[in-house]
């Protein structure tokens, strides 16, 4: 455990944790604007205002489940000290930067899980990893894209059979208006699930710190430094994946549009109330494929889903061992 009166240093690290949650919304701002953005209801500049409105409004919808998930359910809470989270997080921010270059859309929040996990290994081994919270969030990796194709595929069914005897003009014209709504709740979403996770670890510091005693739970200027800092990275935009998620995978209307932002809306809705750290990244990119296959499966550039697949596959480890490199490095420097 680290010493109470480090203050210096526990504000520096909570520094770093709010850029890793600013880094998160500018990563993560092409999973609420993509489809309103390429669909061409929103020009992009307003869309991330409207998104980091909602980003920001998240907290006072939501508990502070997922929260309490990454702050003592991935590693042992006994262990957890200045070192371990500064390679944590740093292995969770030079993943997303180096991801966010290549313009690939991985997840921020298993990032940010991998660097827990690296960082905890090389610290203890095995005896760091709660698995019961491991194992939630690795079957998310899988079920939320599942989930998010799922609903979206029968979303736009079921809205191409109600409409399919209305003017084509008429229902483009009506889903252009429904896109703000299922935009503002795909980003609502996004700020209920992701600026929970960097809550749990700036909490869980505190607790370290003895800062906070009694049950887990989240001060409230934490919460809102968190939904701020997100916000602000919404509002500074991640262009080049913005490119990937709103074009290269397919081609959307705004019907598909409000269909993949509403199946992705109710996944993130669901997982945040069970307390499970999705990847909304992983979930809007599958509703995106979901109604891209409901028209056709030739409508979806799976080479572009396929590189999109290798990166979540690779980012829990590449974080961890990144995080494990700077723990060790902080350790050597202590």
């Amino acid at each position: 455990m680290t010493l109470a009166g480090s203050t210096p240093l526990l504000i520096a690290l909570v520094g770093v944790a709010l850029l890793f949650d600013l880094l998160n919304g500018l990563h993560d701002a092409a999973n609420s604007i993509a489809t309103i953005v390429s669909t061409r209801v929103l020009k992009p500049r307003y869309a991330v205002i409207w998104a980091a409105f909602f980003n920001f409004v998240a907290f006072a919808v939501f508990g502070l489940h997922v929260a309490k998930t990454i702050g003592a359910g991935i590693i042992n809470i006994h262990i957890v000290d200045d070192q371990l989270i500064f390679g944590a997080l740093m292995g969770a921010i030079i993943w997303n930067i180096v991801t966010w270059i290549a313009g690939l859309p991985s997840s921020s929040s298993h990032a940010l899980v991998g660097g827990l996990l690296g960082a905890g290994l090389a610290k203890v081994g095995l005896d760091a990893v709660v698995w019961a919270g491991v194992t939630k969030t690795v079957a998310a990796i899988v079920l939320s894209p599942v989930v998010g194709f799922g609903l979206a595929l029968l979303l736009v069914l079921a809205v191409s059979w109600i409409c399919v005897r209305q003017a084509p003009m008429r229902v483009d014209r009506t889903f252009r208006g429904l896109q703000f709504v299922s935009a503002s709740l795909y980003s609502l979403g996004h700020g209920g699930n992701d600026a929970q996770k960097t809550m749990g670890v700036i909490a869980v510091l505190l607790y370290a710190h003895g800062r906070l005693h009694g049950a887990f739970h989240v001060p409230l200027w934490v919460v809102l430094s968190c939904q701020g800092a997100m916000a602000l990275g919404t509002l500074l935009g991640g262009w080049r994946i913005v490119h990937t998620m709103g074009s290269k995978i397919t081609r959307l209307s705004p019907m598909q549009g409000f269909c993949a932002e509403t199946g992705g809306a109710i996944t993130l809705f669901m997982a945040t109330y069970m307390g499970i750290p999705v990847s909304t990244t992983h979930t809007i990119t599958g509703a995106i494929m979901g109604v891209g296959a409901a028209r056709r499966t030739s409508a979806v550039r799976w080479g572009v889903a396929k590189s999109i697949v290798v990166a979540w596959v690779l980012t829990m480890p590449a974080a961890g061992l990144i995080a494990a490199a700077f723990y060790y490095l902080a350790t050597l420097a202590g």
